[in-house]
Order: structure tokens, then C-alpha cells, then sequence
């Protein structure tokens, strides 16, 4: 490798390769969701009901995207359409129940595989790592304009 920054180009380049990480085990048919459903879910619950215009200005992606992934999210029985909470006039998208428990579900899956992973790493290093990755996506965040918030 030519610098380290190539190294982490390359590496990261790997990481994304892993989905297994998003299918339980290599498995499509074990996963609960969708990828992009579980990463629209995961934004809706920590910022709040959001509507389509703050989903495409947070994503980065256009409305007709958007309109979409919430349809097959709202079909599979994810999200519901409420009327904004502070009187606004776009409908916003929340979590339903079913939506919460699955989102959850899928988390615990994903975490559970990386224990495994991480099984023989202490728990300082798994923290140190969870450190650089806050920092390496914070920089891309702030780039990008988009920060993710975090819980």
C-alpha cells in the first residue's frame, strides 16, 4: 500500500463487501428487513417522526427515492403517516410497533454476529474501535453537511 490512507481505503472497501453483517450468517432469508429499511428506521427512531422532505435532505437523496423505500416500509408495516406533531403542514413518517420490534430484532441479530467477530477482542480494544469508526464517520459527515445523529 502506497500510505496509510490507501490502507484504510482499501480495508473500508472490504468492510462494505461484508453484508453479511445486514443478512444473519450470509443468509438473505434470515435477515428481517431490507438494508435500506433497517438504515431508514434507524434515522426515523433516533431523530423523531420526520417527513419526506427532511428524509431526503438527511439521506441525501431525492424525494422520488424516498417515496419509494417509505411506500415498501409503510406496505410492510414499518412506519405509518402521522400528521406533524408541532402542527406542521407535511405528514410525517414514525415507527409502528411492529417496525420498533423488528428494528430491534435485526440489531440484536447484527450484534450478535459481531460478537462473534470481536470474540477474542477486549473489551477496551472493541470500545477504541467503536471510537475510530464515531470519528472516521463523523468526518465524512461533516464533508457531506449530513450528521447522523446518535442516540
Amino acid at each position: 500500500m502506497e500510505t496509510p490512507t490507501h490502507e484504510v481505503e482499501y480495508e473500508q472497501m472490504l468492510l462494505s463487501r461484508h453484508t453479511f453483517l445486514n443478512q444473519r450468517g450470509g443468509r438473505r432469508n434470515n435477515s428481517l428487513m431490507e438494508r435500506s429499511a433497517y438504515i431508514l428506521l434507524s434515522r426515523i427512531r433516533v431523530q423523531g417522526p420526520m417527513s419526506i422532505g427532511e428524509l431526503s435532505e438527511a439521506f441525501g437523496l431525492d424525494a422520488s427515492t424516498l417515496n419509494r423505500q417509505t411506500a415498501a416500509a409503510m406496505r410492510a408495516g414499518l412506519i405509518e403517516r402521522i400528521p406533524d406533531p408541532e402542527g406542521g403542514m407535511a405528514r410525517k413518517f414514525r415507527l409502528t410497533d411492529e417496525g420498533t420490534r423488528l428494528l430491534d430484532a435485526e440489531r440484536e441479530g447484527i450484534v450478535e454476529i459481531l460478537d462473534r467477530v470481536m470474540q477474542d477482542w477486549s473489551d477496551d480494544d472493541i470500545a477504541a474501535f467503536a471510537g475510530f469508526l464515531r470519528r472516521f464517520n463523523n468526518g465524512i459527515e461533516a464533508i457531506g453537511g449530513r450528521p447522523w445523529p446518535r442516540p
